[in-house]
């Protein structure tokens, strides 16, 4: 069974750089790549109804540009060494990015998405690239991984999971983790951002959960005490030179929402490696 991967892309350096890391990524893996372009009319809502709708001539011009670009994109694709362990379906929509990714991901039961971002930028206020934060937060079925635009592919020496151990995990949201962390053997770095000495009961049942579930991989666990939450992330990330971070966004624990600031903040300035989201799939 190939493993079905949604690539978006609108043929920026940082979507190709994404397209690239994916494959290389999952070069020992079977997989059929999805990689999608979204076209739309500038100032153009089906919201609002005092916008009139595109002429067909306007849509016709949109569509002929995207299926140029797409053409275009596989000549690019063609000059790559072929895998025989992938296969690749281009596919160019209409309507808002969102919309489209949202009931692509449904439609071809994608098991995760990878996109580009712009990395870090001089624009502080700019943090992964909106369109991925937005996917992090609005693709609540499927794994969302974020790639840097100046990351180039190395299999990760490690892979950060921050955890306060006061929620219980479930196998299938930690699945992508542990596929990532066997297929490029890098180790799981489980990080306990602590303010208390010892855990309670809940957490030591959680924290032995979560060493069941990440049993498939290699994991250790680390702690650093009474310092914020995202100062804790990102000086453990930084000191180690650790090459991949994995977050669960469940609602309502001690990330509240991990994307809300100043989270995605502290995560997405001065953090240049991949970010895999996964999501409570009780939500």
């Amino acid at each position: 069974m190939k493993k079905r991967i949604l690539i978006p892309t609108d043929f920026s350096k940082n979507a190709w750089n994404a397209l690239k890391y994916a494959m290389e990524l999952y070069k020992r893996e079977d997989c059929e790549f999805f990689i999608l372009h979204t076209f739309y009319h500038s100032g153009y809502s089906k919201d609002n109804l005092l916008i009139p709708e595109p002429t067909e001539k306007a849509h016709l011009a949109a569509k002929e540009t995207a299926e140029r670009n797409m053409e275009k994109l596989k000549v690019q694709m063609g000059l790559f060494e072929e895998n025989d362990k992938h296969t690749f379906k281009y596919m160019t929509e209409f309507g808002s990015f969102f919309d489209v990714l949202k009931t692509t991901v449904e439609k071809q039961d994608t098991e995760l998405v990878i996109m580009g971002t712009q990395g870090e930028t001089d624009n502080k206020t700019i943090v992964l690239g909106s369109n991925a934060v937005n996917a992090m937060e609005k693709i609540r079925n499927c794994p969302v991984l974020a790639i840097p635009s100046n990351v180039v592919f190395k299999d990760p020496n490690e892979i950060v999971f921050p955890t306060s151990f006061r929620t219980h995990y479930k196998e299938k949201e930690l699945s992508t983790l542990v596929e990532i962390s066997r297929c490029t053997n890098a180790p799981i770095r489980i990080l306990h951002v602590q303010k208390d000495k010892i855990l309670t009961k809940t957490q030591l049942e959680n924290k032995a959960l979560l060493e069941r579930i990440l049993d498939p991989a290699t994991f250790s666990h680390h702690t650093v005490y009474n310092v914020d939450l995202q100062d804790g992330v990102r000086c453990f990330v930084q000191s180690r030179e650790s090459e991949m971070i994995a977050i669960v966004n469940k609602k309502h624990n001690f990330f509240g929402s991990i994307f809300s600031n100043p989270m995605v903040k502290e995560l997405g300035k001065h953090m240049n490696v991949p970010l895999l989201a996964m999501h409570d799939i009780r939500n």
